[in-house]
């Protein structure tokens, strides 16, 4: 059973892994798709209902990433009520976007860990949870419950192979920030065992005085090289604009940049820029010229096929 709010504006995610279940004849499981009933009173209390019964059924609910966080929340929460309460076999949680991961730890004095929260909720419910390019990996620590923190970068990788193989020389790719400077030498780990020879390099701002403007610096060499900025998370994209025009001032060639989850908060034509921004479907995506949509639903859908049948998701991700 796929469950997913066939009024979000995730719905068309949610169909796209039913139809990847349901269209090939080896695929021999039995695949339906149920609707969440959401109704509310007056001041906006939801009511939440399982349109259909899923008694011994083993249940995936595709959540829509694109709810606001407190929406978001609040409908994952009585949604899994819902569903324990109504005797599935097994129950699984499926988060193409995990929100409230930003805030993983402790950082300073009395801060919540928004990531284990969500965590420890979604354990009381559930049998399993399955994400992708979760924001920090230690946050499968906080579940009680198996998390299948699923990969986008082979993919990634082959939509670039098809569409952009010119990019793929002289190629670096480039972390916005040191945070993430293990997910961009991972990532240029993969091109050279592919046999794209790459590098890696780091943005970083520098401050030499305090209320300073903060200068952006480039740790690496990028002068004649094309450059991929890398990241999990697109908010705003401030860091990322900086990154672009350091990259443009120490002579690099053409500038891609990719981001799984792809928030847009202040909108996608501040991103002019760069030559192309790829982002993933897990979140609706506006229009733009130069912005393109990597479907991470046949990834999504083979990960769900594969847990049914007991079969390993790691071979997904193997690097050879």
């Amino acid at each position: 059973m796929i469950i997913a709010d066939s009024k979000g504006k995730g719905y068309d995610f949610a169909k796209g892994i039913y139809a990847y279940l349901g269209k090939e004849e080896e695929k021999d499981i039995s695949v339906k798709l149920i609707d969440i009933m959401i109704t509310r009173f007056k001041d906006g209390e939801p009511k939440i209902k399982i349109a259909e019964n899923i008694r011994r059924k083993t249940c995936f609910f595709i959540h829509d990433s694109n709810k606001d966080p407190y929406q978001w929340f609040t409908e994952l929460e009585f949604t899994l009520e819902a569903m324990k309460s109504s005797s599935p076999a097994e129950t699984n949680v499926v988060f193409p976007y995990m929100r409230f991961s930003r805030q993983d730890r402790k950082d300073e004095s009395r801060v919540s860990s928004n990531a284990k929260v969500v965590a420890n909720a979604v354990s009381k419910y559930a049998d399993r949870c399955m994400t992708v390019d979760l924001h920090s990996p230690q946050i499968q620590e906080f579940f009680n419950i198996p998390v299948d923190n699923l990969y986008s970068f082979p993919t990634l990788i082959n939509y670039l192979q098809e569409n952009y193989s010119s990019l793929l020389e002289n190629l670096v790719v480039v972390s916005p920030d040191a945070g993430g400077a293990k997910r961009a030498e991972a990532l240029a780990k993969r091109f050279s065992k592919k046999g794209i020879p790459s590098t890696f390099a780091i943005s970083h701002k520098s401050r030499e005085k305090a209320n300073e403007v903060a200068k952006t610096i480039i740790i690496g060499n990028v002068e004649g090289k094309n450059c991929l900025i890398l990241d999990d998370i697109i908010d705003t994209g401030g860091t990322m604009i900086s990154t672009t025009f350091a990259l443009k001032e120490k002579g690099a060639e053409r500038i891609f940049a990719y981001g799984t989850h792809a928030l847009f908060t202040e909108g996608v034509e501040k991103f002019s820029s760069l030559d192309k921004v790829i982002v993933s479907d897990t979140i609706k995506t506006p229009k733009a010229k130069n912005v393109e949509i990597l479907s991470l639903v046949d990834l999504f859908g083979e990960a769900i096929y594969r847990t049914v049948i007991g079969e390993s998701l790691s071979i997904l991700f193997n690097d050879e």
